[in-house]
């Protein structure tokens, strides 16, 4: 029986490729244990600087697959909450790690495979794909870090409209409102997320580390307090090799080399 999630290694940079395309990627508790468990792996890895995430086939992810829920033995709604709690850990992985994550959307990414892109640092998005919330459609509300995410994307009206309406969004629609970083050709996308991960990884690790970690507070952190943890993490920053290199380049105007390791 084929693995739920593939890992490739190129490099420095890991692929998790979601691997039940018989079902457009859907989310069952195997393939969500798989996925939580190598991003556990994956935030540890030295080796590792960058994820990429994508999906075997014609979708990135369809969602939860309901299916597999209604045929659950405590019934459905213990399936989702099991499935959202295993599927949450991976999340706050994805938000916690201290390396670039970013989604090759390739197909449909629908419900939680929506709440999966747009938890991920970056989007890249082919063509022809396109994004859709799909729970409410289905009687359900969103998970997956959904209500998270896609507010402090695209603002509360338009994620209210969004809930609401539950139109297929396009990938020049994601562009447009935010929810992608680039659009690119039809089967490109793992392409050129290998492409943007190779430029983030030749960055400091460090920097963007403490940058997503501040970020991701800033938004129930009073801002005395903020500004009290940026003032600590540049202090980090500038005591570490990568911003002694950075801030010794700058003044020899010399492009830096980092290399010096994450966390």
């Amino acid at each position: 029986m084929p693995e739920a999630v593939l890992l490739k290694r190129e490099k420095e940079i890991a692929h998790l490729v979601l691997n039940r395309p018989e079902a457009f990627n859907a989310m069952n508790l195997e393939l969500v244990e798989a996925f939580t468990h190598h991003l556990m792996g994956l935030a540890v890895d030295e080796s590792v600087r960058a994820v990429v995430i994508t999906g075997e086939g014609k979708a990135f992810c369809a969602g939860g697959d309901l299916k597999w829920a209604l045929g659950y033995p405590q019934g459905p709604a213990a399936s989702l909450h099991v499935l959202a709690g295993v599927l949450h850990q991976g999340i706050l992985e994805v938000r916690g790690m201290a390396k670039p994550v970013i989604a090759a959307v390739n197909g449909v990414a629908a419900g939680a495979g929506f709440s999966l892109a747009i938890g991920c640092d970056f989007r890249v998005m082919a063509r022809s794909a396109s994004f859709r919330q799909a729970y409410t459609s289905n009687g359900l509300c969103i998970d997956g870090g959904g209500t998270f995410a896609l507010p402090r994307l695209v603002g509360m009206a338009r994620a209210l409209e969004i809930a609401g309406f539950d139109a297929p969004i396009s990938s020049d629609q994601a562009l447009a409102w935010g929810l992608v970083t680039k659009i690119v050709g039809d089967g490109k996308v793992v392409e050129e997320a290998t492409a943007m991960a190779t430029q983030l990884v030749s960055r400091s690790l460090h920097s963007f580390g403490l940058s997503k970690r501040l970020f991701n507070e800033s938004f129930h952190t009073p801002l005395e307090a903020q500004l009290e943890s940026e003032r600590a993490g540049i202090r980090a920053c500038a005591a570490h090799p990568d911003g002694q290199e950075g801030m010794k380049a700058f003044s020899q105007k010399r492009k830096p080399v980092f290399h010096q390791g994450g966390g």
